[in-house]
């Protein structure tokens, strides 16, 4: 049974693949995984390949979105992309970045406000 907080959650990611399609991006697949961990939404644009972690929140009174992704999380991130692209891109020449896409929602589920920080972890 799905909780709660996964409808929530493939709904943000939904909503999120949607807005991206809308900036340009196309989607490739969602929730990849590996050893490493896994990511909400790998993407492209006309740089490279565009990992995605989709972050959605209920108001914030336990913070934003966006502050949601602690560096334990932000390591497992930067692995997972490490190994999606030794897997898929083998040669080692194709551009990525890791993004996030943060929704907040009001009380009915409604997005009051997004925000999409490319570039948003990176390594070093």
């Amino acid at each position: 049974m799905r909780t709660e907080r996964r409808r929530r959650g493939d709904a943000g990611e939904r909503h999120a693949r949607a807005i991206l399609e809308g900036e340009g991006l196309t989607w490739i697949e969602s929730n990849w995984r590996c050893t490493a961990g896994e990511v909400d939404l790998v993407m492209r644009d006309e740089t490279g390949i565009v990992f995605v972690e989709v972050k959605v929140r209920r108001g914030e009174m336990r913070g934003s979105a966006e502050e949601a992704i602690s560096s334990g999380k932000a390591s497992k991130l930067l692995a997972t992309g490490e190994w999606y692209m030794a897997d898929h891109f083998p040669e080692g020449v194709t551009p990525w970045r890791i993004d996030l896409l943060a929704l907040t929602l009001d009380g009915s589920g409604q997005v009051i406000r997004r925000s999409h920080v490319p570039n948003a972890i990176v390594s070093g």
